[in-house]
């Protein structure tokens, strides 16, 4: 049966390698702070040992430290679906997963606002690949991995080939700036060597720097560009989760390069920022209270809020969640009521879940932990998060689509559970 799996599977790639276009759309929407946003993600590394490195450590010189940003769970994919969808949904682990069409994601608000957006992946066999992993034919080493491609873990970018052909290997990159083609928004990541998983700092640190430093004088690169470098995770799981994340690029001006900024900022933060610079609509989830880089909070109005309780702030475990393999709940609704700065819901996720139900997202700075997990909340007024102040909202409940529903927590409670330290699972069977 693992036979014909394998074979099927590779069938089904190569079918989808000749389906799959690849596609470099343009668009030119002014925002207020940057008109192009780049995040690059390295791997597993604590704050201080990231900040140590010299390749890492010139890097920040060319832009601002953000000093508080924090990884949201462990492993890794948790928070790489955090980061283009608002929450990480309970995952506590690094399988395969599909996570059904509607689940909306960064990709519907930026296609809303007509946006061009895409993501560049080292060593990703082809555009639009789908499998759990491409490893080196030659040196058998782990180079590219699903789950650190975050748009592609969503169904609705994964069975639409128009947006898997925004999904590119970094060589299509280097052709796109050439030819200056680059989308708007980009997620790029570095395969399992150059982003440190697999290595060292140092190696994440020399890739970051090698591949940073010819756009550092690419005017077309450069002009009116955000990019933020940051890690998916630290590596001590027992300190607070936080991250050495840097911005730099033709947004941030000269006189702050080299500076820090000190404000509590997360994953979520990545969405909420973008959010906020083109003036979109939200999703409805984390990514509503998210503070806005400060950077760009100057120019849009939006205030920077303090974390209150930021020095007990871990963020180490999963809480339950429908694609938690330890303690399953329901799955939440979005908080279609949910208001900050005057950007409200996109639409489309106000008219899915327009009948009311259940939701814990509350518009809070904080977010919740396996150690203090999220608390159902009850319909109530809309949250303005212009003023700083938490609220609540109308909400609706979702359970469709969950392939890993356990029937003994079917009444979707959320309870607190220890912590649990998952070793990534390698599906050497997959490819």
């Amino acid at each position: 049966m693992q036979y014909f799996s394998v074979v099927g599977l590779c069938l089904l790639a190569l079918a989808t390698a000749q389906e799959v276009p690849t596609l470099s759309p343009v668009t030119s929407v002014k925002g207020k702070q940057f008109n192009r946003f780049v995040t690059i993600w390295l791997e597993n590394t604590d704050y201080d040992k990231a900040a140590g490195d010299p390749n890492l450590k010139w890097l920040a010189t060319q832009g601002i430290t953000l000093t508080n940003y924090f990884g949201v769970t462990h492993p890794s994919m948790g928070n790489y679906v955090a980061a283009v969808a608002g929450d990480y949904f309970g995952i506590n682990h690094d399988d395969y997963l599909e996570i059904p069409k509607n689940i909306s994601t960064i990709a519907d608000v930026l296609d809303a606002g007509k946006i061009s957006w895409g993501e560049y992946q080292e060593d990703m066999p082809y555009t639009g690949y789908t499998p759990f992993e491409w490893v080196n034919q030659q040196t058998k080493a782990n180079m590219y991995v699903r789950k650190h491609n975050p748009l592609v873990i969503f169904d609705s970018v994964s069975t639409n080939k128009d947006r898997l052909g925004l999904i590119k290997n970094t060589t299509v990159f280097w052709e796109d700036v050439k030819n200056e083609k680059l989308p708007q928004w980009m997620f790029i990541t570095p395969n399992m060597t150059s982003d440190g998983h697999d290595s060292s700092v140092t190696v994440a640190g020399k890739w970051t720097r090698d591949f940073l430093n010819p756009l550092l004088n690419n005017t077309y690169f450069m002009k009116d560009t955000l990019v933020l470098v940051t890690f998916d995770e630290n590596h001590t799981y027992t300190s607070q989760n936080k991250v050495f994340s840097i911005l730099l690029g033709g947004a941030v001006d000269k006189s702050l390069h080299g500076t820090t900024d000190d404000n509590y900022y997360n994953h979520y933060s990545e969405i909420s920022t973008v959010c906020a610079n083109w003036g979109l609509p939200t999703l409805g989830r984390y990514d509503v209270g998210a503070n806005v880089f400060s950077l760009v909070a100057k120019k849009t109005g939006d205030v920077v809020r303090v974390n209150p309780d930021l020095q007990n702030t871990y963020l180490n475990v999963s809480y339950p969640g429908p694609w938690n393999h330890k303690t399953w709940a329901a799955h939440p609704a979005p908080n279609v009521s949910l208001v900050i700065n005057g950007r409200e819901v996109l639409q489309s996720i106000k008219d899915q879940f327009k009948d009311g139900g259940n939701t814990y997202y509350n518009g809070s700075v904080e977010v919740p932990s396996g150690l203090v997990p999220p608390v159902l909340i009850k319909e109530g007024g809309a949250f303005n998060g212009s003023h700083g102040s938490n609220g609540n909202g109308n909400y609706s409940n979702n359970n469709g689509n969950n392939n890993n529903k356990n029937p003994a927590n079917a009444a979707g409670k959320v309870t607190a559970f220890m912590p649990v330290v998952l070793a990534t699972v390698v599906l050497g069977w997959f490819l």
